[in-house]
């Protein structure tokens, strides 16, 4: 490859990826009240337990569920495993959770938020996730955020289903 100045060079440059669209919602109702979905969604080493991807999730030392707390995460997808740095960015009891999770860089390349709002005896949970940023670890075309963006619907939808079977299936008391 040869630059505007007719020197060679290793220096590849892809163009950079639009990942607006790279995002979706997905509900279910839960059989507790808000905020004890919101505890067992904000204590981060729970999703182990629900999530076909989430091996495991843990806050920092003295963190815990607030706006600014730091969590690092250890994920598997299609055979391969990675670990992850995500921050709190919205915590409020019984209403939202929200975290940024880094990229490569780092800067912040996706954003998971749920919502829990009462519904009749209980909770209509709703699990966002948008990509704000592209990064190399997500794939370098938009067959690869495709990919992504697809494995992730099936994980999220998985997910929502074990969790509501989890607290359907809880002993009661």
């Amino acid at each position: 490859m040869r630059n505007e100045r007719n020197h060679v060079t290793t220096e590849t440059t892809a163009p950079t990826l639009d990942v607006s669209g790279y995002g979706f919602t997905r509900q279910t109702w839960l059989a507790a009240p808000p905020a004890e979905v919101y505890d067992l969604i904000s204590t981060v080493s729970h999703i182990s337990q629900w999530s076909p991807n989430a091996i495991l999730a843990r806050y920092d030392e003295g963190a815990g569920p607030r706006p600014g707390a730091w969590f690092s995460g250890r994920n598997r997808r299609s055979g391969n495993e990675w670990d992850s740095r995500s921050q709190v960015t919205v915590a409020e009891p019984g209403s939202e959770f929200a975290y940024t999770v880094l990229g490569s860089v780092p800067v912040p390349i996706v954003r998971w938020r749920w919502t829990f709002t009462s519904y009749g005896s209980g909770t209509l949970v709703a699990l966002t996730w948008q990509l704000i940023a592209a990064d190399p670890v997500l794939g370098g075309t938009y067959r690869d955020l495709d990919d992504l963006r697809d494995a992730t619907i099936a994980s999220v939808e998985a997910t929502l289903v074990s969790l509501a079977s989890w607290i359907a299936d809880r002993p009661a008391g």
